[in-house]
């Protein structure tokens, strides 16, 4: 199994992710899609690891904050007619602990025994903004 890690660009919180991305699938309706895409231009090499086994651990400001299970990855062509990438994303958030990570370009292999661990599932949605705020401080 193996994981990929990106940076999600122009999103401030997990929050704002899950608004994003169901609003994203509430207007394509009329294709009946289930699952989230993220374009990307490069294709992993590795895709036989990540597929329906690895995840999409997202970096929100900085800190890897929560992932989503990588159903499928496809290869398409943009709009300009160049090669690219479609991640097909499980719609479910999962949050995670919080790491920091540094800015990088384009999306990175995590193995396993460097992806955080999800969190409890009964941690309330206020308290993971807490831990991140905390974290902002370097308080812990």
């Amino acid at each position: 199994m193996l994981n990929l890690i990106k940076l999600c660009v122009g999103i401030d919180s997990v929050q704002q992710l899950k608004e994003y991305r169901e609003k994203l699938r509430a207007g394509k309706k009329q294709q009946k899609r289930i699952y989230d895409v993220h374009r990307t231009r490069m294709m992993p090499r590795k895709r036989d690891e990540i597929i329906g086994k690895g995840s999409l651990y997202w970096v929100i400001n900085g800190k890897i904050q929560c992932r989503q299970l990588i159903i499928d990855l496809q290869s398409q062509i943009d709009s300009e007619g160049k090669k690219c990438c479609d991640i097909i994303l499980d719609p479910k958030l999962i949050r995670t602990e919080i790491h920091a990570k540094r800015a990088f370009q384009g999306w990175r292999y995590l193995l396993p025994e460097e992806a955080p661990k999800d969190l409890d599932l009964s941690m309330k949605e206020d308290n993971h903004e807490l831990i991140a705020q905390l974290s902002d401080l370097g308080l812990i």
